[in-house]
């Protein structure tokens, strides 16, 4: 049996050795990186061929990350972890909005940075990939729901048996919270303790973001309802099994 190849990244920043240290360490840890210094550089880096995950810095001369990333959300789903040295919330707000994957702030512990990338590959393998992998099929736990159904192992969502799309960390916590929860209004309180990961810096205006963008993913006729000054409710009732 081939081994499977590994994941292949692109490192987007105008600091040459930031970007690499990045890469280096990334490469040490058996994963195929290439680097660009630009937005010119990732385009013509993206027109070359497909990327598992993209490394993108907020700051850059010339486009800068979030018209980058903006532009690119219009016609790519690649995930992107976004690197600001500005560090502040609504950076990471407007990341999120903008289509952002995952967001560190610079200068980052390079560990904490592969450990970001391990997570969001899981959720974001490739399709060709997955299909080759015995009882990829179907067998994977699901949480279904009216005409959608959740992936617990790969983290993704169906609709009709299809696939929809993977989810983030955040996303996946705040849909199990309303799986767990059918038919309750949750308060933004209530979803941000529940929605917290062991890393996750969670408040009000992010989780209007997280369910916004889930809402956008479950597509027409999601079952996520809005209750004015309370909170949000999952509509619809899962099965089990």
């Amino acid at each position: 049996m081939n081994e499977p190849l590994p994941p292949r990244l692109l490192v987007v920043d105008d600091d040459a050795d930031l970007r690499e240290l990045i890469a280096g360490f990334l490469r040490d840890h058996h994963i195929d990186v290439e680097t660009a210094a630009d937005a010119e550089g990732m385009d013509a880096a993206l027109a070359r061929q497909r990327y598992d995950c993209v490394i993108l810095d907020l700051m850059m001369p010339g486009e800068d990350g979030l018209s980058v990333l903006r532009r690119m959300r219009g016609r790519d789903r690649t995930p992107v972890i976004m690197l600001s040295a500005m560090g502040e919330d609504v950076d990471r707000i407007v990341g999120l909005e903008v289509g952002a994957d995952d967001y560190l702030a610079k200068p980052c512990n390079p560990r904490e940075l592969l450990a970001r990338v391990r997570a969001l590959l899981r959720r974001t393998t490739r399709g060709d990939e997955v299909s080759m992998v015995p009882g990829a099929g179907g067998s994977t736990p699901r949480r279904r729901f009216g005409d959608w159904s959740l992936d617990l192992v790969e983290r993704t969502l169906f609709r009709q048996g299809y696939p929809a799309a993977p989810l983030t960390d955040a996303e996946f916590r705040v849909m199990t919270a309303f799986l767990d929860r059918p038919q309750r209004v949750l308060s933004r309180d209530t979803l941000i303790e529940l929605a917290k990961g062991s890393d996750a810096d969670v408040f009000d205006r992010a989780i209007d973001v997280t369910i916004s963008r889930l809402r956008k993913k479950l597509g027409p006729g999601d079952p996520i309802r809005t209750i004015r000054n309370e909170g949000y409710m999952l509509s619809l009732k899962p099965e089990e099994g």
